[in-house]
């Protein structure tokens, strides 16, 4: 009997160390883990914003190049209007002439 309580005891001190060691394993992964995410917070609360000045600068650009378009096709629609314009009012022309005789 005095052996069986023996091997028992012993396997209940195995089973609470190994209990402890996963404990303590698991804290330390768990203190590293946070340690690394405010390393990496603070980083990038510190580091410039370098593309926010890259996209504003090729905003200005993308934006320049479809103003310069946009003009450039004003332009033709305007042109087409008056072209149009003419061309009814000879047809207006035309037609009263046709009238007329």
């Amino acid at each position: 009997m005095k052996t069986d309580e023996l091997l028992k005891a012993l396997k209940d001190r195995d089973s609470k160390k190994h209990k402890n060691a996963v404990l303590w394993v698991l804290a330390i992964v768990g203190a590293v883990a946070a340690i690394a995410a405010v390393a990496y917070a603070v980083y990038r609360y510190l580091t410039p914003d370098y593309l926010e000045d890259f996209d504003d600068d090729f905003d200005d650009d993308f934006d320049d190049f479809f103003d310069d378009e946009e003009e450039s096709s004003d332009k033709k629609e305007e042109e087409k209007k008056e072209a149009e314009e003419k061309k009814d009012a000879e047809e207006k022309k035309d037609a009263e002439e046709k009238k007329d005789e």
